[in-house]
């Protein structure tokens, strides 16, 4: 049986001003509890394809589908309800607000959608990423690690259908990163969470199932079962035909 893709971009292209492409004909897909790296040189298209992905930046021309929806028939109040309650997003800066909580904090987006922020949701999310005990504590009191944690806990409270994550682990120290890393591995395969990761460093991206790689707006291939090494010398080949 075929399940659906999470997210489906089809013949996406992207254009900014002065006759710049960002995205130039790309078609890829992401399937349901599966974690996809995003990689590439820097201007390669990376962070324009996580945007149109996940509904933030609309495509010149071409198709994004998400959770069986296209994002070309949703209005920006449609659009706006989609990202909210079926997207979620974990950025290098985690974004938390100083004066809450961390049980505050990620339950902030139910709040926001006039949805009561049940007590018990907030505790099982924040058990989810092991942060149970430090529900009471402010983002201050927490590590860059704790913080990022408070974060993909909040990116999860709506039980998106995917997860976009933006260099995650980018203002993290090498330990940390990995106690990040897995615990986004955990999630897809414990509870079937898509995720869809940019990132540049080679062993963020061993973590997942698939490496996609782009250059020039395009999809350069993809990496299989991938390990830092290999992905570090698909890289550089990359990066020296540029």
């Amino acid at each position: 049986m075929n399940h659906p893709r999470a997210v489906e971009l089809s013949s996406v292209t992207k254009h900014y001003a002065h006759g710049v492409t960002a995205l130039d004909d790309v078609t890829i897909g992401f399937g349901p509890g599966t974690f996809t790296a995003v990689m590439g040189p820097s201007g390669s298209g990376k962070s324009t394809l996580l945007q149109c992905a996940a509904g933030l930046d609309r495509p010149s021309s071409g198709r994004v589908v998400v959770d069986g929806r296209d994002l070309a028939q949703l209005g920006d109040r449609k659009l706006t309800l989609l990202r909210r309650d079926r997207i979620g997003f974990v950025f290098q800066s985690f974004n938390l607000l100083p004066s809450l909580t961390a049980e505050q904090n990620v339950g902030l987006p139910l709040r926001l959608a006039g949805r009561r922020a049940g007590k018990e949701l907030v505790r099982q999310s924040l058990a989810a990423v092991g942060m149970a005990e430090r529900a009471r504590h402010r983002p201050a009191e927490l590590s860059g690690g704790q913080q990022q944690r408070v974060a993909i806990a909040r990116a999860l409270i709506t039980r998106p259908a995917v997860l976009f994550a933006d260099e995650p682990t980018g203002a993290l120290d090498a330990n940390t990163s990995r106690d990040v890393l897995r615990l986004m591995r955990t999630l897809v395969d414990g509870q079937a969470q898509t995720i869809v990761m940019v990132t540049h460093d080679p062993v963020a991206a061993s973590y997942a199932d698939r490496v996609v790689f782009l250059a020039d707006g395009r999809v350069y291939g993809e990496l299989h079962d991938p390990t830092a090494e290999l992905v570090g010398t698909r890289m550089l080949q990359l990066e020296a035909s540029c």
